[in-house]
């Protein structure tokens, strides 16, 4: 049977379909959006890509939050009489054909004044007017044509997040200066007389000296800051002997035009100033539209339908209050605790409780916040406001409070210490020499070596090697929060999995079959009994079945939590537990399964596996020549045996695990001396990503929920962990040879300084050549060792 291609969607239209203008379409919603693109000359979006489009949801209700006016005021970016601007993420946002559309919708609806795309951030910017369109029907239309917007409480509580560009101002001015300073120089490098030097000689240097009073003050302002709060806390940190360098640099090149002995070097204090911010715009540059401090907020919605007085009302979810009952459509998340008062709930926890099976529930049950709802409408009652339920409870925890996490002390930090106490050493110990050999040179050695050592190589060592790193890693879908996160990966000893949605893919369901086998027509029936219910485990079965063609039923009853009963004519068709299909020779196992009979006839059973990811193995046998191993999951040990052989012997298998029990297995290995990273998925994994040195959240789609974490590894490229792991050691070796690099240079310059040769020009050659040639070295080191990593 050949499959039939929707035109706007491309999903397969196997069993039916809709004609419309000679094109076929998998659903009225994708001819919907076809007419409506047709009526608005908009047909152009089919031309730039084949099938572009997303089947629009049904949403009825699900925005009505969006006619409060203080929610929507939250939400906008900016706001006046006559102009309001919002900024939506749309997940579907994919390809060309979405840009152009998403830009075109004044050709929809001429209310809209203009739309623009961030393709990365897949965002669009849409500005409007209030009086003439409300932000509800800009929400519905998108919806409409296939690209919902994904709103959350984190956009209502927070607002918008300001975009902080003071860095990008520092560098721009240092730049300035340091250019224009270079270039009022050339006189006094080239040792020009005459005519320049009797009249326009001190108007350049005084303009050299006022180029560099904003570097000092305000572009170098944090390297002050950071050092006095260092000192304060009893901490030589690399930014003591960078601001005592820029400090003797500005007083002494200051005293020289003053009392005419000298041009100073000005250049030099611009050109290191300047390096030393775009070492620092460089490595936070990169990535930092990602979110890696998420939590509930990031996906709980931001109002909930209240009923009350036998009327629906949307509220504020904070507004909801005990007692209250709310109603949760499907698809939708509880957003507190609760009691199940009518509607069949089939609940999924993956989230929470890092169970992939949905959990059946009946009137009178008690609902967890975090689950969603996944087969129809429900009701419940509020048990606890949202700031008391047990998802909130789990991020209350104190390993979310940053100042509980040890501080992690970066190869940087540790070389300055000494290297400071070293510099000072020298200097001090020279100017005692040369106050006794002669008094004259005394000051200018002490100020020249302070010039010379200042330990700018240093400093742009780090930022330069693992900012480079950031990005290398980022074009292998590896996103690390910072800088630092790849030093302590370097670190790493000890690899912790979770195996629910980690080690396993939703993607490729494993069933297999037990007992005997089915005739065609008995598949028939099968998959026609799967087609009319919504239950997950039914859904994943009937794909199964994808090439066999289906019949009416001629009776059809779901009992929940127990299984399906459907008639054809003579056949009785029964799939669901053991002893929902009377077979009571069933043993207690922990499989999770659908049994078949036929007429009463017990036939067999389908047994539901886990589809462990591609390289999963390969990965294991790797890791254990090096690292520490152990599968920590919230599943029960139905696989425990399967993973004893199929990972390598020493792995450390923990089953039944709950959220806080995860992060104690964490915490207990830190505790032992182990250097730990935590992979995993899901908030009943948040604690233990916060908790270990490292916390890398596997996704499949980067752009949705992910916890708080170091890290987000894209699910396609997770047999690659040891290869990222290998790349980070490499790094910090980077890094080191830098430091080496720098040594040679400071010896060598120093030996000019403390013995009184160094003159200002040589200083002003060697330091930005010292700076360059550093940048230069982790550039094309990094870069050799990111083609390794492809």
């Amino acid at each position: 049977m050949k499959s039939t291609q929707c035109y706007h969607c491309g999903d397969s239209c196997d069993d039916k379909y809709v004609k419309f203008d000679e094109k076929q379409f998998c659903c009225n919603g994708c001819k919907t959006v076809y007419e409506i693109f047709s009526e608005n000359d908009l047909t152009c979006y089919y031309d730039f890509q084949e099938n572009p489009g997303a089947v629009p949801t049904e949403i009825q209700g699900k925005y009505d939050f969006l006619e409060q006016e203080e929610i929507v005021k939250k939400l906008l970016d900016f706001s006046d009489a006559n102009t309001q601007i919002v900024t939506l993420y749309i997940p579907h946002i994919h390809c060309s054909s979405c840009i152009w559309v998403l830009e075109n919708l004044h050709k929809l609806k001429p209310e809209i004044s203009s739309s623009q795309v961030n393709f990365t951030k897949k965002q669009v910017r849409v500005t409007f007017n209030l009086e003439n369109i409300s932000l509800k029907e800009i929400v519905l239309l998108l919806s409409a044509i296939g690209y919902e917007p994904y709103i959350s409480l984190e956009d209502y509580e927070g607002g918008k997040k300001a975009v902080d560009r003071s860095l990008i101002y520092k560098l721009g001015l240092a730049g300035f200066a340091f250019g224009n300073v270079m270039f009022l120089s050339f006189p006094e490098y080239f040792e020009v007389d005459g005519f320049w030097i009797e009249k326009y000689k001190n108007v350049f240097r005084w303009l050299m000296f006022f180029f560099s009073l904003p570097v000092v003050f305000y572009a170098g302002k944090d390297y002050f800051v950071s050092a006095f709060k260092g000192l304060r806390s009893k901490i030589l940190n690399i930014d003591v002997p960078i601001a005592l360098g820029i400090s003797v640099l500005f007083i002494r090149s200051t005293v020289e035009i003053i009392f005419d002995l000298g041009t100073g070097f000005f250049d030099s204090l611009t050109g290191l100033v300047f390096f030393l911010l775009l070492g620092k715009f460089f490595q936070q540059k990169t990535y930092n539209f990602l979110s890696f401090e998420r939590d509930y907020k990031s996906y709980f919605p931001i109002a909930v339908t209240r009923i009350r007085n036998s009327k629906e009302e949307n509220v504020p979810i904070y507004d909801v209050e005990k007692g209250d009952r709310l109603l949760i459509r499907n698809e939708e998340l509880i957003p507190v605790d609760g009691i199940l008062i009518n509607g069949n709930a089939a609940i999924d926890y993956s989230f929470v409780t890092g169970e992939a099976v949905p959990v059946e529930k009946k009137s009178g049950d008690k609902l967890f916040a975090g689950g969603k709802q996944l087969s129809g409408v429900i009701e419940m009652e509020v048990l606890a406001s949202v700031s008391q339920s047990y998802l909130t409870q789990l991020w209350s925890n104190d390993v979310f409070n940053k100042e509980n996490k040890s501080p992690f002390k970066t190869i940087t930090d540790t070389i300055s210490k000494n290297f400071t106490i070293a510099v000072l050493s020298i200097a001090i110990l020279a100017t005692v020499y040369w106050l006794f050999i002669d008094s004259n040179k005394a000051l200018n050695v002490f100020t020249a070596v302070l010039i010379i050592a200042c330990p700018c190589a240093i400093a742009l060592a780090a930022p330069f090697t693992l900012g480079n790193m950031l990005r290398i890693f980022g074009k292998q879908k590896f996103y690390l929060k910072n800088a630092t996160v790849v030093e302590q990966l370097a670190k790493i000893d000890t690899v912790i999995f979770d195996k629910t949605g980690t080690l396993t893919t939703n993607k490729e369901s494993k069933i297999l079959y037990e007992g005997e086998a089915l005739n065609l027509v008995e598949e028939k029936f099968l998959k026609s009994t799967l087609r009319a219910s919504n239950h997950p485990l039914s859904r994943t079965l009937y794909n199964k079945f994808h090439k066999i063609e289906t019949q009416p039923i001629t009776n059809y009853k779901e009992v929940v939590g127990k299984g399906i009963e459907a008639n054809f004519d003579t056949t009785n068709l029964k799939l669901g537990s053991a002893s929902f299909v009377n077979n009571n020779d069933e043993k207690s196992t922990l499989d999770t399964a659908v049994h078949i009979s036929f007429n009463d006839v017990y036939k067999g059973k389908y047994i539901f596996k886990n589809a462990y990811r591609k390289g999963v193995k390969q990965l294991f046998n790797s890791l254990n020549k090096n690292y520490n191993l152990a599968v920590v999951s919230g599943d029960n040990e139905g696989e425990k045996e399967y993973l004893q052989h199929f990972l390598p012997s020493g792995t450390d298998l923990l089953f039944n695990q709950k959220p806080e029990n995860k992060l104690d297995v964490v915490a207990n290995l830190q505790k032992q001396g182990k250097k730990t990273a935590m992979i995993g998925d899901g908030l009943n994994d948040a604690g233990a990503l916060a908790q270990s040195d490292v916390g890398i959240a596997l996704s499949e789609n980067i752009n949705v929920f992910s916890p708080a974490c170091d890290g987000i590894l894209d699910a396609s490229k997770f047999y690659k962990i040891e290869t990222f792991l290998k790349a980070s050691k490499k790094a910090i070796k980077i890094i080191k040879y830098c430091f080496i690099l720098s040594l040679c240079y400071n010896v060598i310059g120093l030996y000019f300084a403390v013995t009184g040769q160094l003159m200002p020009v040589i200083a002003a050659i060697l330091m930005p050549l010292s700076s360059i040639s550093i940048v230069v070295f982790t550039t094309i080191s990094t870069n050799l060792l990111g083609t390794k990593i492809k």
